[in-house]
């Protein structure tokens, strides 16, 4: 038998800009299917008039503490500058202030510039080194903020309450896509229920999603789907928000970073899938199919549409009428017994769906089917 590997017959939604090959081939390497539909799109640094301000107000005058929250950030800021004719100025101006980082690899960055970190928070985390800010006291110095790709408005205003000159260093900056197509086209494709798990990377990719979905209509059905049968990875609170602020739940890896968070997508989709035994057979259910005994068994849209609804209420008789709403195309009755027929032969046959007279279907659980009786 052919090993199927953890995630075969679930598909993935990816928003991300940045990195989303990255997180795609880490699902993929474990048998997802990937659909791309970018959220956002990343300004070019050279390009960004933003950026090339906020770096000119930093140089009008000393600066007493500079905080690199990302490496690829820090680095890009100073391939920037060094583009605009300023690194040098830029670079002199920084060795001469307080530098602080959120993690190792913002000070690998640092480091690199041939700079020198004063102090990095054991915990990697925003809030920890806010803290360590404020309780060094910080009224009336002037502070630089690298930004990575979106803002931290509680981190600044904080500094700003407790006496500091704030300046923020809009690095990366995102906006809409350019294209919408690819990111509408995938959220037919959550609404349809082709899609199984949607993870987000950054509270840009997912507000813009969220805004996709409002202007056309369809934010009221994306909450339902998202609420209750597809799976909402977030990297960290941050990424989370616009989707807590409409109730939505989401799943959070203990780190942040995108292999914990392709990880976090794995085990929950893996959860969200429970095993039933069913005459005599050990059956998975997954995105576009089954698992049957172990072997992966593909199914076609329609007949899948009416296996997940026998399996949101095992063992209990469904009648033709709920299963044909079920149907992507709705259908009559002889619609609903031709997708049965066709479930039952992409299932290997195994008395897995009966039939109940003038009733309807079920998929023959037994309480007293267990792994062991089951062999």
């Amino acid at each position: 038998m052919t090993e199927v590997r953890p995630l075969a017959g679930f598909t993935v939604g990816i928003t991300a800009a940045r990195r989303a090959e990255e997180l795609g081939a880490l699902l993929v390497r474990q048998g997802a299917s990937v659909r791309y539909g970018p959220a956002i799109r990343i300004v070019p640094l050279a390009d960004d008039t933003e950026l090339h301000a906020a770096t000119m107000r930093l140089l009008e005058s000393p600066v007493d503490i500079v905080v690199a929250t990302t490496g690829i950030g820090f680095r890009g800021w100073i391939e920037a500058a060094e583009g605009w004719g300023l690194g040098e100025k830029v670079l002199d101006h920084l060795s001469n202030a307080s530098l602080l980082t959120r993690g190792p690899k913002a000070a690998g960055a640092v480091r690199t510039a041939g700079l020198a970190e004063d102090y990095s928070p054991a915990s990697e985390s925003s809030a920890e080194l806010l803290q360590y800010l404020t309780e060094s006291g910080v009224d009336g110095r002037r502070i630089a903020v690298q930004l990575h790709g979106e803002p931290l408005p509680y981190f600044a205003e904080t500094l700003r309450q407790s006496g500091a000159e704030v300046i923020e260093i809009p690095v990366y900056r995102w906006v809409a896509p350019a294209d919408p197509g690819p990111l509408d086209r995938l959220l037919d494709a959550v609404l349809e229920g082709t899609i199984d798990a949607l993870p987000f990377t950054s509270a840009p990719a997912a507000a813009s999603t969220v805004a996709m979905a409002r202007r056309t209509g369809r934010l009221g059905a994306l909450i339902e789907v998202l609420s209750n049968r597809v799976v909402v990875a977030c990297v960290g609170p941050i990424a989370a928000a616009p989707l807590a602020s409409l109730g939505v739940p989401t799943v959070q890896p203990r780190r942040s970073r995108i292999g914990a968070l392709a990880r976090t997508v794995a085990d929950a989709l893996v959860t969200a899938s429970p095993t039933l035994y069913a005459a005599g057979h050990v059956l998975q259910v997954r995105g576009t199919g089954a698992l049957v005994d172990g072997e992966w068994r593909e199914v076609a849209p329609a007949p899948m549409a009416l296996l997940r609804a026998l399996a949101r209420q095992p063992g209990r008789v469904v009648a033709r009428r709920e299963l044909s709403a079920e149907l992507p195309s709705g259908g009559e009755a002889h619609a609903v017994e031709t997708a049965i027929g066709r479930l039952r032969t992409s299932l290997g046959g195994g008395g897995l769906v009966q039939t109940v007279v003038k009733r309807g279907y079920r998929l023959a659980v037994d309480p007293s089917d267990t792994p062991a009786s089951i062999g």
